[in-house]
């Protein structure tokens, strides 16, 4: 059964990399035509599935041997896991009772023009009352839900990618 999925790193890398292209896809879509304007956590989650994406399309371009599976294996597992973290606490922020929830922050473009770099970072990611805000479910889990799923997937696949150039 495993021989049927049993492709070199190269192309699970690169099935990676477009499972990331859909990502960053579907929050264009949702942004841009059904309007829902991503949070700090969002665009921080967005920047994660791109530098996940950026890894796993450099291992796919490289075709590494083995030792240089490795590194891109855990690179792009890495970048997920911080993925997953912001993902993580945008759940958790979604689900503190209402009076628990931070207060709603300046937008980003504001933030950058009058923050500090470093002010504006920690607000993407320790997020703010926008972000407790679900706009979007679907089969009962929000969007960062889904997204903490996916980057789940993305580190698992990343890191099987050891295991699969072991027993080419």
């Amino acid at each position: 059964m495993l021989e049927l999925i049993k492709f070199n790193p190269r192309i699970w890398f690169f099935l990676g990399f477009i499972g990331c292209v859909f990502l960053l896809a579907m929050g264009a879509y949702f942004q841009f035509v059904d309007g829902l304007e991503p949070c700090p956590l969002c665009i921080s989650q967005r920047i994660a599935i791109l530098l996940t994406g950026i890894v796993f399309l450099l291992a796919a371009i490289h075709n590494p041997g083995q030792a240089g599976v490795r590194i891109y294996a855990i690179l792009g597992a890495v970048t997920a896991l911080f993925g997953g973290a912001i993902s993580t606490r945008h759940v958790w922020l979604q689900h503190l009772p209402k009076d628990q929830v931070p207060e709603c922050g300046p937008g980003l473009e504001y933030m950058f023009q009058n923050f500090p770099l470093s002010a504006t970072l920690k607000l993407m990611l320790s997020g703010t009352g926008d972000c407790a805000e679900v706009t979007w479910s679907f089969l009962s889990l929000s969007m960062p839900a889904w997204t903490l799923v996916a980057f789940l997937m993305l580190a698992t696949l990343s890191l099987l990618q050891i295991w699969n150039c072991e027993h080419e």
